[in-house]
């Protein structure tokens, strides 16, 4: 069974953000983006999911307007892809975040770039995002930002 809780301790939202993005190198392979990462995330609220008491996955947000907020990260350890955790994190954040907010965005890079990334455009679009604008060089030439949106 999965469970999805709020975690607010600094310490273990380190270690969570950390061991999952470290899981993840396909993704998250440069150990500075990593250290961003963790580094702003211990700022931002955290939703992890646990599966039989291991922490397989996160995501944290950050509110970008009054009434927009953003999915600052995401990580699901690879052996839990395709088993529905991704799905129910986003369903928590949404219950949770729809009080308050009007639409959750979320970036990535662009799709025909990168296949792994390709895939993330997928789940996210799987959920109910759609594509906003995409910036060429907000990041780098090589990784054109995508930019997800959805009312909730």
């Amino acid at each position: 069974m999965v469970n999805i809780y709020s975690e607010s301790n600094q310490v273990k939202k380190k270690l969570v953000i950390k061991n999952i993005l470290n899981d993840l190198p396909e993704w998250f392979g440069m150990p500075e983006a990593i250290q961003e990462y963790v580094d702003f995330g211990m700022e931002y609220p955290l939703y992890v999911a646990s599966k039989n008491s291991e922490v397989v996955g996160f995501i944290s947000l950050k509110e970008t307007s009054l009434k927009t907020v953003e999915i600052y990260c995401m990580g699901i350890k690879k052996e839990y892809h395709h088993q529905g955790i991704g799905r129910m994190l986003m369903e928590k954040i949404k219950e949770v975040c729809c009080e308050k907010y009007d639409y959750l965005q979320v970036k990535t890079v662009a799709k025909g770039h990168y296949p792994q990334y390709d895939a993330t455009s997928n789940f996210y679009e799987s959920v109910g995002f759609c594509e906003l604008e995409v910036f060429p060089t907000l990041w780098d030439e090589w990784n054109p930002c995508l930019v997800l949106i959805q009312k909730i």
